[in-house]
């Protein structure tokens, strides 16, 4: 049997978000021990309502999710409606969650769940970094007590998905990925000796994966077909899932992860083919939940990295030191390479594998 990876998700829960929940939920080697939720996507409360949704959509109603920063550190919420649509979750709509949030507040209850379980949990973020950078100042110490944190975000040798520099997760909120990275480090310019984040030896730096590498995880119709048959879906339902534009009919329509599935992606599908040029999608979050399960499914580089936090062209840039010219120490492993036709084998099989258990829970 798998070793089990403990996993603390922190999210904001658009579509790839959703299908990262259930990506988790449906591994037999991830134990999903809690979620905490910022505003990115859409706004804290929907991301809370959204994320709720989903987990009883996969059967894990149990795990509980806490609500945490509603705004950025220092700037205004910028959120992402063309993209995920009004809700959060595209097309699809899910009934309303009947679970109710877990009492506290998100940043607390990382460092309480770190101090609980030291060196065994994994923390996720897949969205802005806010969360975590409030932990990081209430608890200094976080870095050592956790047994390692991958992240979405930034772009690391190539072109930004929200600006010509900046990739969305840390666009939403520089200055707390600024401090996240620098608590894995030093600061480069210090407020004062006081304030420098303490220096860690021997914590395992955080695996970054950037566009470069989740961009090379798409979805498109075709793998919506094998999930759906995977599923257990007739041949003739399956078929409109793998055609343009995908739609949910018969066998597919009537299995609740499957219809919720095929409905946010036909959003995202849309979304992409106007700004991408494709007919699919990429899905980056569930990527990076895969690789916490499995870190062979990337390879990394160790390299320093800051981000722009400034009101300049670069804002929200993560820069990278790839020819070490600031001296700097490597603060962050940063993803090069990604067996990105593995993960989605996983994805269609395990999603796949999850709507045929859900089968018969109503819609």
């Amino acid at each position: 049997m798998a070793t089990s990876t403990a996993l603390l998700l922190d999210v904001d829960t658009g579509i790839d978000d959703a299908l990262a929940l259930l990506y988790a939920a449906a591994s037999p080697d991830a134990e999903l021990v809690a979620v905490t939720c910022v505003g990115g996507n859409v706004d804290a409360r929907q991301v809370a309502e959204n994320t709720l949704a989903v987990l009883e959509l996969a059967g894990r109603g149990d795990v509980p999710v806490y609500l945490g920063s509603e705004m950025p550190l220092r700037k205004p919420l910028t959120t992402s409606p063309e993209t995920h649509g009004p809700r959060g979750l595209g097309y699809a709509e899910l009934p309303a969650p009947v679970a109710a949030l877990a009492d506290g507040d998100a940043a607390d209850r990382i460092i309480e769940l770190a101090r609980a379980r030291a060196g065994e949990l994994t923390l996720v973020t897949l969205g802005p970094l806010t969360n975590l950078a409030i932990a990081l100042e209430r608890e200094p110490s976080l870095p050592a007590l956790l047994r390692g944190w991958l992240l979405m975000g930034g772009v690391y040798r190539g072109a930004g998905n929200t600006t010509p520099t900046s990739e969305w997760n840390i666009h939403v909120d520089p200055d707390a990925a600024k401090q996240a990275f620098a608590a894995w480090g030093r600061s480069p310019q210090p407020r004062s000796p006081e304030a420098l984040p303490p220096v860690h030896p021997g914590v395992a730096r955080p695996l970054a994966m950037g566009l470069e590498v989740t961009e090379r995880a798409r979805i498109r119709p075709e793998d919506l077909r094998h999930l759906a048959v995977r599923a257990g879906a007739q041949p003739l339902d399956a078929d409109p899932a793998g055609r343009e534009p995908i739609r949910a009919v018969g066998s597919v329509e009537a299995n609740p992860v499957l219809h919720f599935v095929v409905d946010a992606l036909r959003f995202y599908f849309e979304f992409h083919a106007k700004y991408d040029g494709f007919y699919g999608a990429f899905i980056h979050d569930p990527f990076v939940v895969a690789a916490a399960l499995d870190p062979s499914l990337v390879r990394a580089e160790p390299v320093f990295v800051d981000v722009e936090a400034g009101a300049n062209l670069a804002h929200g840039m993560t820069v990278a030191d790839w020819r070490h010219s600031t001296g700097k120490p490597p603060n962050l492993d940063v993803a090069v390479e990604g067996d990105a036709d593995t993960f989605l084998e996983r994805l269609i099989d395990r999603v796949g594998g999850l709507a045929a258990r859900r089968a018969g829970v109503a819609r």
